[in-house]
């Protein structure tokens, strides 16, 4: 891991505890494991002013392209719920591949259970656009 823990900016860090209290009652399996893992590991993020934050961590708003040690490769831009919307490749934090990849920094590989299986998961690029307010 880059920066030795996941990193989030102070706003989005209180706005994805947020999201997270709210999915406590989720009863897939897999993305309540994903939840349960990402709660674990805000207990050691670094948390920073947005003039600090890295600009290869992955936040709200963040285009990226990441890959699987298998070949699969996908690119994306990581969003909130309600701006989830799969055809035009934004994908929700909440989802297994977001709960997989906010906070981490180009470069590192996480290991994550995902539906089909645990994965080997590589961030190969990361492109900030518009942050949230």
């Amino acid at each position: 891991m880059r920066y030795g823990s996941i990193v989030l900016e102070k706003k989005e860090y209180v706005i994805l505890k947020q999201l997270l209290a709210l999915s406590d009652s989720e009863k897939a399996s897999s993305r309540k494991q994903s939840i349960t893992r990402l709660k674990n590991e805000l207990e050691s993020a670094i948390i920073l002013d947005e003039a600090e934050l890295p600009t290869d961590v992955i936040r709200f708003n963040t285009e990226v392209i990441v890959g699987t040690s298998d070949g699969w490769e996908n690119s994306f831009t990581l969003v909130s719920p309600t701006e989830n919307d799969f055809a035009n490749k934004k994908v929700s934090v909440l989802s297994p591949m977001g709960l997989a990849i906010i906070g981490y920094a180009k470069g590192d590989v996480i290991d994550w259970d995902f539906p089909g299986g645990t994965k080997a998961l590589e961030i190969k690029e990361v492109k900030q656009t518009q942050q949230v307010n």
